[in-house]
């Protein structure tokens, strides 16, 4: 019971902690303690991508659900030194982590990098899987106009 309490407790204590990135806060009701958060992220390498991500959060519980969906967009310049700086492989770079529940689980944005487009991917995931799947959502910014873009 103690351990009931206290896991209750640090919950409570962590949901009272303000994100300091949160721009939106949609209530789904009153009778339920879940809300949509928005929040904002900037690359942290790629500081001319900013992406919004939706999650759900919920107050009381001890697991926020896994889903999130992001939308990135280009919102500066970015340039072949910039790029230089990213992780290129195929599973590229978490650039976003985020706990979900006290055991374990956990939203990432991870950022890829495809070469053939020219395209930066960004990539937000649950790692739990949750009713036979893990969660996902995808978006996508086009170097298309900008500095770091070569023409092929």
């Amino acid at each position: 019971m103690k351990k009931l309490i206290w896991a209750v407790g640090c919950a409570l204590l962590l949901s009272a902690c303000g994100d300091e990135q949160e721009v939106g806060d949609v209530s789904l009701g009153m009778l339920t303690t879940k809300d949509i958060k928005i929040s904002v992220l900037v690359d942290p390498l790629v500081t001319g991508v900013t992406c919004h991500v939706a999650s759900i959060e919920a107050d009381l519980d001890f697991a926020d659900p896994s889903d999130s969906s992001i939308a990135c967009r280009q919102t500066g310049p970015i340039t072949q030194e910039i790029l230089a700086k990213i992780d290129m492989s195929k599973s590229g770079e978490v650039v976003f982590k985020q706990s979900k529940s006290i055991l374990f689980k956990s939203m990432k944005i991870r950022r890829i990098y495809d070469p053939k487009s020219q395209t930066l991917m960004y990539v937000s995931y649950s790692t739990k899987e949750t009713s036979g799947s893990y969660k996902h959502s995808l978006s996508t910014v086009p170097l298309w106009g900008t500095a770091a873009y070569q023409q092929k």
